[in-house]
């Protein structure tokens, strides 16, 4: 049953993954809560691993002071979600949501192989945990799909010399192939601008994404924690390409960020590129992630009102946060 009230109630989910979403991370199963506010619906979902508060610290501060950008940005979800609602309306009507990459929960030939059989042009592989085998599978990939573009998500999870020595020591053909590397290592203006100098790859900054991120080549926008207009003025003046991604969160949040993406082509025109909306196939499938149908490059999106799921919402165990 879905109510009216400016007090939020929250419903919490629990998401288990096909496989290690990342290298710095070694949980399967993810917390996260979903919010209604006013009949207008967000979702929260924390990574603590990534400099998160947890999800009970995102509760408290949604129910005080709201100063979390995590928070404050579901927030900001559920206020356009209950206007569309309002006006009976879809989020979606009349807006093209941008293709996306495929991210893939194992990095095997196998999965790579289902992602070209979907049609996807360019695949992101979460790297950092064994750079000799992963090494080893790009090279023996680019081989055997010539057309794919590749984007390499390290979390900032090595150095800066082990970036350098990992690039470099691709042969040409893998290097070309390579669309970007993402978060290579932590971040610096200094250094960054020394690995792009000595590797000549393009490189994407997402955890330390602010308007003065200028030595990346690449904005990543994550509309669960980040404000895209901002950041999208902010890419131009950079002369920055903008990807805009998922939390690997819920499928209401992964809408969010799928509306965020369209809505910013629509301000920006030209900005926006090849996005990373497609995470659904990361989680074991439940109702919501079914309700976003197969993977695929293009973004089905979800019936109902607003960000849509009508019905999926209103069966949820709904409860006061306080």
């Amino acid at each position: 049953m879905l109510l009216i009230d400016s007090k939020p109630l929250i419903s919490r989910y629990r998401l288990k993954a096909r496989g290690f979403m990342n290298a710095i991370s070694n949980r399967r199963e993810f917390e996260g809560a979903l919010i209604q506010i006013d009949g207008g619906f967000g979702c929260i979902h924390p990574w603590p691993e990534l400099g998160d508060p947890t999800l009970e610290k995102c509760l408290a501060d949604l129910a005080g002071a709201r100063r979390w950008p995590i928070v404050r940005r579901a927030i900001r979800c559920a206020e356009y979600d209950r206007a569309a609602r309002e006006y009976d309306g879809s989020l979606f009507e009349e807006m093209e949501v941008p293709l996306s990459h495929a991210t893939l929960a194992k990095g095997d030939a196998a999965e790579i192989s289902l992602a070209v059989e979907a049609g996807f042009t360019i695949v992101k592989l979460k790297a950092g945990r064994d750079l000799a085998a992963e090494k080893k599978l790009l090279e023996s990939m680019v081989l055997e799909f010539p057309a794919l573009r590749w984007r390499i998500d390290f979390n900032e999870s090595i150095e800066q010399d082990e970036v350098t020595e990992f690039l470099l020591a691709l042969s040409e053909r893998t290097r070309a192939a390579i669309d970007f590397v993402e978060d290579p290592c932590p971040f610096s203006e200094s250094g960054w601008t020394e690995l792009y100098q000595k590797t000549r790859i393009k490189l994407a900054v997402d955890r330390e994404a602010t308007t003065t991120s200028a030595a990346a080549q690449v904005m990543i926008i994550k509309p669960a924690v980040d404000e895209p207009f901002l950041l999208g003025e902010a890419a131009i003046s950079h002369s920055q390409r903008v990807v805009l991604t998922s939390y690997m969160d819920h499928p209401v949040g992964q809408a969010f960020a799928a509306w965020e993406a369209a809505r910013l082509e629509l301000q920006l025109p030209g900005l926006v590129g090849i996005c990373g909306l497609q995470t659904h196939p990361l989680f074991e499938p439940n109702e919501f992630t079914e309700a976003l149908g197969p993977w695929s490059p293009e973004f089905k999106t979800p019936d109902g009102l607003g960000l849509g799921f009508d019905d999926l919402l209103a069966a949820q165990p709904w409860t006061r946060l306080y």
